[in-house]
């Protein structure tokens, strides 16, 4: 007989506190009896992937248990909050609200919601997706407040903050932090706004993460963001480290930046500056701004495909590139599926870069909005390739993107220049198109089942 859910999370609590408690005393001492401790407290069948992957990187005391060592110089308020909100609120005890509610309400439930507090900037990066909603759009404190509160009930406990920068509306995210500290907030930061005090505030409220925006090197990234980008960056990235504070990389890979942000090189200054994590995202041609001669070659994303993988397995920090790494999250994660976006006008979009949606958070609830036409495509469409190297309904699959569109009557989000759904997919065709042979070719190398 197997206990029931409050049984089960009164558990997992138990069992999460006990363990930060003991780690605490002395990390390096207790890290690798950590898995004994854990096998005790908690049935056999419990999260035993995890419980395995765990054990594996302590008795091999690979990067992954460096990386675990790393989060023990991190100030210890901060330390705590993250371990708690984002492994037992946001991994253990949400996930399983999200697949309750997912079940009873068969739409899904998102792992995690993007945010945009506001459109505004104080950068125009070339083919950036944000600025295609102008700078004069904002979500209100309270608007705010409600979609996080509505989440908590659905069982999603991290929030991402886009834009826009952010951190211009610094402190109503920072009063969002202090409310819900239960949750876990990120951000996706150009890094300008970062200074001592708002360092010392983070060490308050303890719950928010930046992930500073960098592709490549000097003469690389300013090309894209604007001179003075990389330095502002590194002064950043000081700051929170003098604090002892986390953060991460969020590095937007190019034809041009790909082999400069794949780099042992890049690797080792990232994590020299005392980068937690770098998570790595494909350009996406979005937008009357777009550039198509900024996405990736076949052979140029296959290159960054084996060098990612490679260095996961030696450089003690967490990497994830979203496109290429579909294969561990079983394809798309947009629709709500993992996640979804919410834009400063209040529009939620399956996606942070599928500008079309049919509902507006100002005038629904967030279920209804995970039951909207567009999003019950996504859900009823989920995954969009047996070939988990081509998630994208856009990138990879556009036929997909320009079908749910036209079926549901879902409507351009964007305000300054809308942009039909054909056009976008006639954009993206070319590329869906070269890419094939490719991603079957390495899909069939470590699948020999084949592509589907």
């Amino acid at each position: 007989m197997k206990p029931n859910a409050s049984l089960k999370d009164a558990a997992v609590t138990a069992a999460v506190e006990q363990v930060l408690r003991y780690l605490e005393k002395d990390p390096e001492a207790n890290i690798p009896r950590i898995m004994k401790l854990v096998d005790t407290v908690t049935p056999k069948d419990w999260y035993a992937p995890q419980r395995a992957a765990f054990r594996k990187a302590i008795e091999e005391k690979s990067n992954w248990y460096q990386l675990i060592l790393k989060a023990y110089e991190l100030d210890p308020g901060v330390r705590q909050t993250f371990f708690r909100n984002f492994i037992l609120n946001a991994s253990l005890l949400g996930s399983a609200r999200q697949d309750e509610v997912s079940r009873k309400e068969n739409c899904n439930v998102p792992w995690a919601i993007l945010l945009d507090p506001t459109s505004a900037c104080n950068r125009r990066c070339t083919g950036c997706w944000a600025a295609e909603y102008g700078d004069r759009l904002n979500l209100s404190f309270a608007e705010l407040d409600s979609i996080v509160t509505q989440g908590k009930e659905l069982g999603t406990y991290m929030y991402i903050f886009t834009g826009g920068e952010p951190l211009v509306r610094k402190q109503d995210v920072l009063a969002l932090c202090e409310k819900h500290s239960d949750c876990e907030f990120l951000c996706f930061t150009n890094g300008t706004l970062i200074d001592e005090a708002f360092c010392r505030d983070l060490l308050r409220v303890r719950n928010f993460v930046p992930a500073f925006s960098l592709e490549g090197f000097e003469e690389a990234n300013d090309s894209r963001r604007g001179e003075g980008s990389y330095q502002s960056v590194l002064d950043a990235m000081r700051l929170m480290k003098a604090h002892k504070l986390p953060f991460g990389i969020s590095a937007c890979y190019t034809s041009r930046n790909y082999a400069d942000i794949s780099s042992e090189k890049f690797f080792d200054e990232i994590i020299s500056a005392g980068a937690l994590f770098v998570w790595f995202f494909h350009y996406m041609p979005v937008g009357s701004g777009a550039a198509p001669e900024l996405l990736p070659t076949p052979e140029q994303r296959t290159e960054l495909y084996r060098r990612i993988r490679a260095f996961r397995k030696t450089k003690a920090i967490f990497s994830m590139d979203f496109q290429n790494d579909a294969e561990y999250v079983g394809g798309c994660i947009a629709g709500g599926r993992r996640y979804l976006h919410i834009n400063a006008r209040g529009d939620v979009e399956p996606c942070v870069f599928i500008h079309y949606s049919n509902v507006n958070i100002r005038s629904c609830t967030l279920l209804e909005a995970l039951k909207s036409p567009l999003f019950m495509a996504y859900h009823d469409g989920q995954p969009f390739n047996g070939n988990m190297l081509r998630p994208c309904p856009m990138l990879e699959n556009p036929e997909k993107l320009r079908r749910m569109v036209h079926d549901t009557g879902a409507q351009s989000t964007d305000y300054e220049s809308p942009e039909a759904v054909d056009a976008l997919c006639d954009r993206t065709t070319p590329y869906a198109e070269a890419w094939q042979p490719q991603a079957d070719r390495l899909w069939n190398e470590s699948h020999p089942a084949g592509a589907q």
